[in-house]
């Protein structure tokens, strides 16, 4: 007897939804083409091979921030503390470096400050069943005062010149922290596509009661994208110590609205259970490019954080829209 293998009529799609799905897919980075496409035409220097290199290093700062804060954010968390761990990173490397610590273990004790501050926010949330928001805040202001205390409020100064090169360095041309960038946002894809860890992590924001039925050690895996996350802020607080010469205090104001900014445009749900450490890369450059072309149209500072914020609060009703649409 013949199978009939002929697809049912409703399960097909026309040419035309196949297209659309496909750029809906892809809406992060046609955006990018369209708004370089733009800025290039407005400001023809922005095209420049210097410009796009010096957009890269901008936003390494605050895009490395941003693969942590997307394992959180699929979790279906929050993490607002990222800003005061990159400066707690960065003032305990050089503090250590001032005790006359070599330079790699200065770079691995802050390290480990940002990784162990990021297990005990993942521990609060995860085992004392305390919210992401109120976890995360109450840590960014005792580290904020941690990091006051130890340095009395002043940078650390006289960074050795290796130490430096981490921050201001170039190799074949290419500035050392944008090739650490890129590193990291390759190793957390592979490590959210092609590892347990990272099919955990999305299996958890999709539906946490359903991956612990499972056999998922829910508490253990959120946990530790919370030590990602500091992990890999305190990396950005070394590198930003070196870029200026300095670890001081008062960095990374500002940084969480940054990185969570570039994780939700790059397609990763608030509510969590769906995201991508290649789009997280994807809006971080639009938050670069839009900088830049800010700088270079002359406009003030100060703007830069409405208009961020107002991306941010578009992009949020636009996947809220695009999953009622679902």
């Amino acid at each position: 007897m013949k199978r009939n293998t002929t697809i049912p009529t409703g399960q097909r799609q026309s040419p035309l939804e196949t297209v659309l799905g496909f750029l809906l897919k892809q809406r992060t980075l046609i955006v990018l083409i369209i708004l370089c496409a733009g800025v290039a035409y407005f400001i023809p220097p922005f095209l420049s091979a210097k410009n796009l290199l010096n957009v890269l290093r901008q936003i390494s700062i605050t895009g490395i921030v941003a693969v942590g804060m997307t394992f959180v954010i699929i979790t279906g968390g929050i993490d607002i503390s990222v800003g005061a761990i990159v400066a707690l990173g960065g003032v305990v490397a050089v503090f250590c470096l001032n005790m006359g610590l070599p330079i790699p273990l200065a770079i691995l004790a802050g390290l480990t400050s940002g990784a162990l501050v990021g297990l005990l926010n993942g521990l609060v949330v995860s085992y004392g069943r305390v919210s992401p928001f109120v976890t995360t805040l109450g840590s960014m202001y005792i580290i904020r005062g941690v990091t006051l205390v130890v340095t009395n409020g002043q940078a650390f100064w006289g960074l050795p010149a290796p130490f430096a090169k981490i921050g201001t360095g170039y190799l074949l041309g290419i500035p050392i922290p944008v090739i650490i960038m890129v590193a990291i946002y390759t190793s957390g894809h592979i490590l959210l596509r092609h590892f347990i860890f990272g099919r955990y992590t999305l299996a958890i924001g999709g539906d946490e009661e359903s991956a612990r039925l499972c056999g998922v050690a829910v508490k253990r895996i959120k946990m530790y994208t919370y030590g990602l996350s500091g992990l890999l802020s305190s990396a950005s607080g070394i590198i930003l110590a070196g870029r200026l010469g300095s670890a001081q205090p008062s960095v990374g104001e500002g940084y969480e609205l940054i990185a969570i900014a570039a994780t939700v445009i790059g397609g990763t749900t608030l509510s969590g259970g769906r995201g991508r450490v290649f789009g997280t890369f994807l809006g971080a450059i639009i938050l670069g490019v839009v900088s830049n072309a800010l700088n270079l149209w002359g406009v003030a500072s100060f703007y830069q954080t409405i208009i961020i914020g107002s991306i941010v609060l578009f992009a949020v009703l636009a996947d809220r829209f695009q999953k009622t649409g679902d």
